[in-house]
């Protein structure tokens, strides 16, 4: 996209007023920013530091950052500013693009909360020893990290609240949640504290925060992301991918973090599976045209599967009462704002079938047997193992160093499942005796419904609600408690690994985003990027925050007592 941009460019030392760099910067793109690198309008800098200032500006208030990396990103953008300067320098793809990385993921000589307390004991703070794989691409291709995004504990939540630290408003309005767990990214994205940002999804946590923010995130088929370096909740369930305000910056971030590592088994083989790249390839107009996708019956129903699945040999009663924990009602305004997305698609030429014989309940009850608890343990050990720090490289060291063992949503054992199962021996996939009745088989039994039905009805892919309900005020109870966040009932796709996007689709009417999702099957991530495409470039969704200068919220930026979460 920016190949031969940039070669003779000069730190040009020029100012601009203020009004102008916050009328140029907002909401740009990555094609428009390297338009104006290309022509000197701003050198790498002076947009590094427009972005840190908006960054330190409003963090107080919506608590995105709990770091923000001004010395760092400062010396990057002078480095690549200086480096613009050599005669046939030819820019990586990111190049000059302040992006953000959520708190899960290693960055090298920073401590990786994962948003939890614990991590940052003094004497034992899990410092990383290198970039996760995702991270080091990003950099290699030209990105500069100003900030690490906060994020509830483990990631197991739908909102963001960390005893780390505290909780991270909405950008439309910092009373009501942004959803969990990517929440300090979407935030910081939408909010235009950055052009860029990492999300992590174990059940929904790319997806669903990017529709209450109206932006875009993809979950990229499992295997096409490196999930190296990113401290788990799940292992089995977890993956990486990006978070922009456009399909295009997605789609050329994607291209960036896509590719085999061989500290992740999963993306093995991905360049002899995946469409060939760059996904930016796909940005084409009228991609919906004459396209079929269908809406999943269980999600209009308000059915969920059980996030983590209901085990073998769980007691009935408290299979049964998992599931109807997992239950979550389409709200009726939601359902109308979808409504609304679906005729939209139709009058881009593609037809929607919706259908209560289209994976039923059925399909919830049959993802709910998708079992992944006894893993978690396993999980951990292979993240520390390569990502911890000299003093921790496993689940054992780090309770022998610390003298608390880490906690159950992390690694398995009483009080590990989110569902309030009873406790799940934990054990080694590969050598588990029990591997193909708890996990494997149900996957593969799962994933083989999604594609028969895809195949029945001759579809290109599956379109639905990223969200259950519009993002709840937190000043309130919801449902008679703490709120939780606007739950999801898209786990299922974590469950297969298929390949998801979720995309702005308008707005309620408090003026809080409403965001769709697209499915496909596996491997098929181009497509996504082409639907999306097609419906962006037609509804033009996409309106940026206003944002306040002042906090709503009495000790909001409190963090939470260790008391209070995981």
């Amino acid at each position: 996209m920016i190949i031969g941009l940039l070669a003779a460019l000069a730190l040009t030392g020029q100012t601009t007023a203020p009004a102008a760099i916050d009328r140029l910067l907002t909401d740009i793109s990555v094609e428009r920013l390297h338009t104006l690198y290309r022509t000197r309008r701003y050198s790498v800098r002076e947009v590094v530091q427009w972005h840190l200032d908006r960054l330190s500006r409003y963090n107080g208030v919506y608590k995105v950052a709990p770091a923000i990396l001004v010395d760092e990103a400062l010396a990057e953008a002078a480095r690549e500013d200086s480096e613009a300067r050599r005669p046939g320098f030819r820019p990586p793809s990111l190049w000059g693009v302040p992006i953000v990385i959520k708190a899960n993921m290693s960055i090298k000589g920073r401590v990786t909360t994962a948003g939890w307390r614990g991590f940052m004991l003094p004497g034992h703070e899990l410092v990383a020893p290198r970039d996760a794989t995702i991270v080091a691409r990003l950099r290699a291709a030209g990105a500069i990290v100003i900030g690490v995004t906060n994020m509830p504990d483990f990631a197991a939540s739908d909102t963001t609240r960390s005893t780390a630290f505290g909780r991270t408003g909405n950008a439309y309005d910092v009373r009501f949640s942004p959803g969990g767990s990517s929440g300090g990214t979407v935030t910081a994205v939408t909010g235009n504290m950055a052009v860029l940002g990492t999300g992590t999804d174990t059940g929904n946590s790319i997806r669903m925060p990017v529709a209450t923010s109206n932006l875009v995130g993809i979950f990229p088929t499992r295997g096409l992301v490196s999930i190296a370096g990113v401290a788990p909740l799940d292992s089995l369930l977890d993956n990486a991918g990006p978070i922009a305000r456009s399909v295009p910056d997605a789609a050329a971030m994607l291209d960036v973090m896509a590719g085999e590592d061989r500290l992740d088994p999963a993306t093995a083989g991905t360049s002899r599976k995946a469409e060939a790249g760059p996904y930016t390839r796909y940005l084409l107009p009228g991609s919906l045209k004459g396209k079929r996708f269908a809406v999943p019956a269980f999600i209009l129903d308000g059915e969920s599967p059980v996030f983590q699945g209901v085990c073998p040999g769980t007691l009935a009663d408290a299979a049964a009462k998992a599931r109807r924990d997992a239950r979550v009602p389409l709200r009726p305004e939601t359902r109308a704002a979808f409504m609304r997305a679906v005729a939209e698609l139709r009058a881009a030429g593609a037809t929607v079938v919706i259908d209560s014989g289209i994976l039923p309940d059925a399909f919830a009850d049959m993802a709910s047997q998708v079992c992944t608890l006894p893993y978690l343990r396993e999980g951990y050990d292979h993240f520390l193992a390569d990502f911890g720090p000299a003093e921790y490289r496993s689940v054992a060291a780090y309770d022998k160093a610390t003298g608390r063992p880490l906690p159950p949503t992390a690694i398995g054992g009483a009080g590990a499942a989110l569902s309030g199962q009873p406790n799940v021996r934990q054990a080694r996939l590969a050598d588990d005796p029990n591997a193909e009745r708890t996990y494997l088989g149900p996957r593969r039994a799962l994933l083989a419904r999604y594609l028969a039905e895809m195949d029945r009805l001759h579809l290109d892919g599956f379109v639905y609600p990223a969200i259950q309900m519009p993002p709840p005020d937190e000043t309130m109870p919801q449902d008679h408690q703490l709120s939780g966040g606007p739950h999801s009932a898209t786990d299922w796709v974590n469950m297969i690994g298929v390949p998801a996007i979720s995309i702005p689709a308008g707005f309620y009417d408090d003026g809080l985003p409403f965001g769709i999702e697209f499915s496909a099957r596996p491997w098929r991530d181009g497509d996504l990027i082409s639907w999306a495409y097609d419906y962006e470039r037609l509804t033009h969704h996409r309106r940026r925050p206003v944002l306040v200068e002042q906090g709503l919220l009495p000790g909001a930026g409190r963090p939470l007592d260790p008391a209070d979460g995981p």
